[in-house]
């Protein structure tokens, strides 16, 4: 009985990472990034950024045997959708900051070059104007407060439905990581089918590239919009 509820709680954790809400802000996140592995790891990295919360919100409620208040729970789906329209915001200025900028370079005779240009097409740029604007290698942080930020908004129904089904606290918190794991897991395999189409237009066609960004930034400026609208005057929460 106990191993069947927690093989569910993993199963239950990865469908959790197919909400929408979640793949927006997955989808934001990685649209920027260079390669199928960044991608991923984006995605590995929210679902850590989710576990955490849920682990550390669980923790507390199963071990004090209360539920998170419904005016606490509202206001943090509120802010969910905040924080999406500020993801999808930002990856339409990024998408229009790339397009013309500005920088300096130095030739080899020490010549200073000032000039404006665009990275689209950068395959016939001259290799001396080509230059890396994001260092790879970096721990995607924004990618786990997000998945933090997710997690706390998700604490709510599942600590609901987990006080209800389980009989111990340390079944619950079992339950909870596992929920957890199958979350960072599923969002991993969702990271792949987001990096293929990025991964082969940015390298084929920029111009694909660029159409799949907008896409993916007015899609989660209308999911957070939704959102807000849902929680924040359908829901009562702000009138």
């Amino acid at each position: 009985m106990i191993f069947s509820l927690l093989s569910l709680g993993f199963l239950l954790g990865m469908r959790h990472a197919l909400e929408t809400d979640h793949v927006a802000a997955v989808a934001s996140l990685a649209s920027g990034s260079k390669s199928m592995s960044e991608t991923v790891r984006i995605g590995a990295v929210w679902g850590l950024g989710h576990t955490l919360t849920l682990f550390i919100f669980g923790s507390v409620v199963l071990l004090l045997d209360s539920a998170l208040p419904q005016t606490l729970a509202q206001a943090l789906e509120f802010m969910v959708g905040v924080m999406l329209v500020g993801l999808g915001i930002s990856v339409l200025l990024q998408l229009v900051r790339q397009r013309i900028h500005f920088h300096v370079h130095r030739h080899a005779d020490g010549t200073l070059h000032f000039h404006a240009h665009s990275h689209k097409g950068e395959s016939g740029h001259p290799k001396i104007h080509q230059h890396q604007h994001n260092k790879a290698g970096r721990f995607p942080f924004r990618a786990l407060l997000v998945g933090m930020m997710h997690g706390m908004a998700g604490s709510a129904v599942l600590i609901l439905l987990t006080l209800q089904t389980v009989q111990s606290p340390l079944t619950g918190l079992a339950y909870i990581a596992l929920f957890g794991i199958g979350s960072i897991a599923g969002m991993a395999l969702l990271s792949v089918i987001i990096a293929v189409p990025l991964h082969f237009s940015g390298s084929r066609l920029s111009a694909l590239r660029n159409k799949l960004q907008a896409v993916i930034g007015v899609a989660t400026v209308v999911i957070g919009g939704i959102t807000m609208y849902d929680i924040g005057i359908a829901g009562g929460l702000l009138f």
